[in-house]
């Protein structure tokens, strides 16, 4: 097999992220430490685009924000779990939302982790969400 396959291959097998945050900045930062990770990733700046993104993605893990315009995270996450597309995937909730203050239909939802960004670096949301791949 020659090298280019191989490497197609590589790509194809490679874990898909979505990313649901509406600060753009926030956004291409973990693109671009998830990308360095080998990982495949896009990303949605509002839930109703986030949930289009996972219909046509099938990412293998979402990181979702909570608060963010048009459609906000648990409203995302409600309406990707009535789907028999979307039931399964991992979703890591990652906010500045504390965990008491989220939306309580959250746990109910199948949330992976729940993370506040200013309590976390990127490196390790990146460990945690390669801990919940592995899993």
């Amino acid at each position: 097999m020659c090298l280019r396959r191989i490497s197609r291959k590589l790509k194809d097998m490679a874990t898909k992220i979505a990313i649901v945050e509406d600060d753009v900045a926030i956004a291409q930062m973990y693109r671009m430490k998830f990308e360095a990770e080998g990982f495949e990733v896009e990303t949605a700046e509002n839930g109703r685009l986030g949930l289009a993104l996972a219909e046509e993605m099938k990412p293998d893990i979402i990181l979702l924000d909570l608060m963010m315009p048009e459609m906000p995270g648990d409203e995302m996450l409600k309406e990707l779990r009535a789907t028999d597309w979307g039931k399964d995937i991992k979703v890591i909730i990652l906010t500045n939302m504390g965990e008491q203050e989220a939306p309580a239909i959250i746990k109910e939802l199948g949330v992976r982790r729940f993370i506040v960004k200013a309590e976390m670096t990127p490196r390790q949301v990146a460990e945690m969400v390669t801990a919940e791949i592995e899993t």
